[in-house]
């Protein structure tokens, strides 16, 4: 799978705050399917704005983007083809943390019930399972929001500032689960952050 973008420009920004990206308003981006990209800005770029284009569920630009699946609608790829760790986390809070990633799981068959109770004992919320997400910190929750989405086949994980809220050993675990799923699938890999690569190796840096 390939996305493309072209001469892609967010709507709400002027040509002076997308002056020296390599993505917005440039005639071709390619992202390939296997590789791992990181997009780098400043708070208030457009970070987010890239993925939640890409993901389809913001069409305020001027431009296209282009999967080379062949596919009628962005909704579809979804469901198999690309997985978004939203910066928001967009958990439910009056679930547990069992059941946040078992609602995703329960959509796609991906995962059994043992694999995601080892996933979640992997990241030491082994104790919080059967808590509501309401009652966790920020920490606990972002890495809830990142199992939810390893809970489906991919082709693209997109990743928005996934660690904002995570200690260094925290990441180390969690980067080290995402590379193992990642290279499980053969999948692609789109992260943005401000300017930390953590412990993943990328392909491609670009700058928004």
């Amino acid at each position: 799978m390939i996305i493309s973008l072209h001469n892609v420009k967010p709507l709400y920004m002027s040509d002076a705050e997308i002056e020296g990206s390599e993505i917005y308003d440039k005639e071709s981006v390619f992202f390939e399917k296997g590789k791992k990209y990181l997009i780098t800005a400043n708070s208030g770029h457009g970070k987010t704005s890239i993925l939640n284009f890409i993901y389809g569920i913001n069409t305020n630009f001027n431009g296209n983007i282009i999967y080379s699946e062949n596919t009628n609608s962005v909704f579809d790829l979804r469901k198999s083809k690309i997985s978004y760790i939203f910066q928001d986390l967009k958990l439910f809070p009056d679930l547990t943390v069992f059941e946040n990633i078992q609602l995703k799981n329960n959509l796609t068959n991906y995962k059994l019930v043992e694999e995601i109770t080892s996933l979640i004992e992997e990241v030491l919320l082994g104790h919080k399972k059967d808590t509501l997400v309401e009652k966790l910190s920020l920490g606990q929750k972002q890495r809830v929001a990142i199992l939810r989405a390893l809970c489906q086949p991919f082709e693209f994980l997109l990743l928005d500032e996934p660690f904002s809220h995570l200690d260094k050993d925290n990441i180390r675990i969690i980067t080290n689960i995402i590379n193992r799923e990642v290279k499980t699938q053969g999948a692609g890999l789109i992260m943005t952050s401000l300017d930390k690569t953590y412990n993943l190796e990328f392909d491609k840096m670009l700058n928004l």
